[in-house]
């Protein structure tokens, strides 16, 4: 109690007349506590001093007692001792009821501290429940996720396949010309690896000449307008070059796609038919009796030197152009009109079968000039056809035609 005091208001008290119990017995002492300010060093701490005095007893005569222990003095002392036990006790209660007031204090921050804990804890409770809704949720979000991340993966593989299987050589490229994909065709054209992803297209080695790839590239990008070009390559061989805006599904331009068809064979083919057609054309131009090819409506297709001196016409005049238009009239040997269904190429048109030999005359309409022809007419069926779709004839020119009649 005395320790208490001392640290909470007075810096010194002494309590006489304290009995303590030794080896066998008990002691009366003088009990001082002070608290101690100085030095520095030791300030805050609390000295105890226990002042041993001569033990009295109160069954005993007064004249026996020291001067100090008489009568009065005895019962001043005793007074002394019981007010300072009143003060204690007073002390005590104070305390009791401070801390009383105090621990209900505490207790009512208890009380609002748990009510507090109650209310997280159901806030957390209801937290919980959404979380594990949200959970559930993202579960479900994860599956649906998941299963187009499969579709997705399904349909680039379909994607492909589908563009190596269809052998022609695709590249795709973005705004800037780097290169974003490629099937497995085009690296027979361009030396492409996967590493080269990202890469810009003109920094690759090709077998292209087409130096004007990257500008026409840049064309596109800029016009949306698509081109199309036959390039030769390395080894004889040619492609057809398209190259394409790179549309999205939302209609929007992110890239290039540039194909790269063979054409090689259809190069090699286009020779061959020109050189064939040279050849035949030279032929049938150094024949010495005039040729034509007509269609099923009896227009010129194709006619030769011979036959063009023989009409009075140049082979453009003749082009498209049918007998009835470019002849004024066609006659018999007594100078009469020659009708038409005895015409070998009119004949040979309507019956499907060869007209051999035909004999009359005809008048051009650029020089009005008599001239006697011998014509033959064969129509040309094609597998499966019923009618004729073109007819050959030849003729060329006699002076007498009563010397040809068979």
């Amino acid at each position: 109690m005395l320790f208490s005091r001392v640290l909470q208001h007075e810096g010194e008290l002494t309590k006489k007349g304290v009995t303590v119990g030794t080896n066998g017995g008990t002691q009366i002492v003088d009990l001082t506590v002070k608290r101690l300010e100085t030095p520095e060093s030791i300030r805050g701490l609390v000295m105890i001093v226990f002042a041993d005095v001569k033990k009295y007893s109160t069954g005993i005569l007064s004249s026996e007692l020291p001067p100090e222990f008489n009568g009065n003095s005895l019962i001043v002392q005793l007074e002394n001792e019981l007010k300072e036990a009143k003060d204690e006790i007073l002390g005590i209660r104070e305390e009791m009821q401070t801390s009383q007031e105090e621990l209900k204090s505490t207790n009512e921050e208890m009380q609002s501290a748990n009510e507090e804990m109650q209310s997280t804890n159901e806030e957390l409770n209801t937290s919980k429940e959404e979380m594990q809704s949200l959970n559930e949720e993202l579960q479900t979000v994860n599956h649906e996720l998941q299963s187009k991340v499969n579709d997705l993966s399904q349909a680039n593989n379909d994607m492909k396949n589908l563009l190596n299987s269809t052998d022609i050589a695709t590249l795709f490229l973005d705004d800037d010309l780097n290169i974003r994909r490629f099937t497995n065709r085009t690296s027979t054209i361009i030396k492409l690896i996967p590493g080269d992803i990202g890469r810009p297209v003109t920094d690759i080695a090709t077998d292209l000449h087409y130096p004007d790839l990257e500008s026409d590239a840049r064309e596109v990008l800029h016009s949306l307008v698509l081109s199309e070009k036959s390039v030769p390559a390395s080894n004889n061989r040619w492609f057809t070059v398209k190259i394409m805006p790179y549309r999205t599904l939302d209609n929007r331009i992110d890239g290039l796609v540039i194909t790269f068809n063979d054409i090689s064979t259809a190069i090699k083919l286009e020779h061959s038919l020109r050189e064939t057609e040279e050849s035949c054309r030279f032929l049938i131009d150094t024949m010495q009796v005039g040729a034509m090819i007509q269609d099923k409506s009896g227009a010129l297709l194709l006619s030769n030197r011979e036959a063009q001196r023989i009409l009075g016409f140049s082979g453009e005049a003749l082009q498209g152009k049918t007998l009835d238009q470019l002849l004024l009239k066609f006659v018999r040997e007594d100078g009469s009109d020659f009708p038409e269904h005895e015409r070998p190429e009119l004949m040979a048109l309507q019956t499907g079968k060869p007209v051999k030999g035909v004999i009359f005359g005809i008048v051009g309409h650029s020089d009005k000039v008599l001239r006697w022809i011998r014509m033959s007419s064969f129509p040309r069926i094609r597998k499966g056809g019923e009618k004729p779709d073109q007819l050959y004839s030849s003729f060329f020119e006699i002076n007498d035609p009563g010397s040809m009649v068979n």
